[in-house]
């Protein structure tokens, strides 16, 4: 159900946003960075202060990222998804591009109708004694309630424009916004009910060991409130917990 790694995530992230694909296979992405890409992941403000100042394009750099962690090679950057890079493109989807509308291109001279689609990029966070994150990529037909896992791969597949082709009219949805959100929601609660969760276990354990031992060095009554404030610590910090946040996603209008 999950993306199992990063690198189609990233492939379509690139992808949506022009940048074009140099290198793309066993682990390793390189792309080309758009000016708007570079300004946005590079940090090299004081570059495009200076080559805007002296009438130049700039030239944007490429990026190439390790997805797999055998690939690692010291020379490129590795990617995971706790990097900071993750971290830094993760921070983008939200300040930029968290919500969108789009409609599939389609050339034709005929009537064709475009379906709705809501389409998110989900992160599930289990945190406890470890920490793990997971992505889920998700879409509900919102006319007829079909849902499907993996959509990014769909929509890498086709080509997407900000307005509505010649000849397309979109079907209105059946099925609401708020309650599409709550179905998506219901199958994520399920799919994480199924997973194994010694890891939760396995935290619940180590905060008792860790309480244990507190108390086993404060002895006097009197210093109750430090062990109370510690105790809260140690529970804060190994209270098992999972928490769902939308990345991404939008209202997508696709051919049947």
């Amino acid at each position: 159900m999950a993306i199992s790694n990063l690198h189609d995530f990233l492939q379509s992230y690139f992808a949506a946003h022009h940048c074009e694909l140099l290198h793309n296979e066993n682990g390793f992405l390189t792309v080309q960075l758009t000016e708007k890409m570079d300004r946005a992941l590079m940090n090299r403000p004081f570059y495009w202060h200076y080559i805007k100042k002296m009438g130049h394009p700039g030239e944007p750099k490429q990026l190439t990222l390790i997805t797999v962690p055998e690939k690692k090679d010291g020379k490129h950057e590795w990617i995971h998804y706790g990097s900071p890079r993750m971290h830094q493109i993760i921070n983008h989807l939200h300040e930029h591009e968290k919500y969108t509308k789009l409609f599939e291109q389609i050339n034709t001279n005929e009537k064709t109708a475009l379906y709705p689609w809501l389409i998110t990029n989900i992160k599930i966070s289990y945190r406890g004694k470890q920490k793990k994150d997971e992505m889920i990529s998700i879409g509900l037909h919102l006319v007829n309630g079909v849902m499907k896992l993996e959509m990014m791969d769909e929509l890498q597949r086709k080509n997407l424009q900000n307005t509505i082709p010649d000849y397309c009219y979109t079907i209105s949805p059946m099925i609401k916004l708020q309650s599409g959100f709550k179905r998506i929601e219901k199958v994520l609660e399920s799919y994480v009910q199924d997973q194994d969760h010694h890891w939760a276990e396995a935290s619940r354990k180590k905060m008792a060991e860790e309480i244990d031992l507190l108390r086993h060095f404060y002895k006097d009554e009197s210093e109750e409130s430090d062990i109370k404030k510690e105790i809260d610590e140690i529970k804060a910090r190994y209270s098992p917990y999972i928490t769902f946040e939308v990345i991404n996603g939008g209202l997508f209008y696709l051919k049947n």
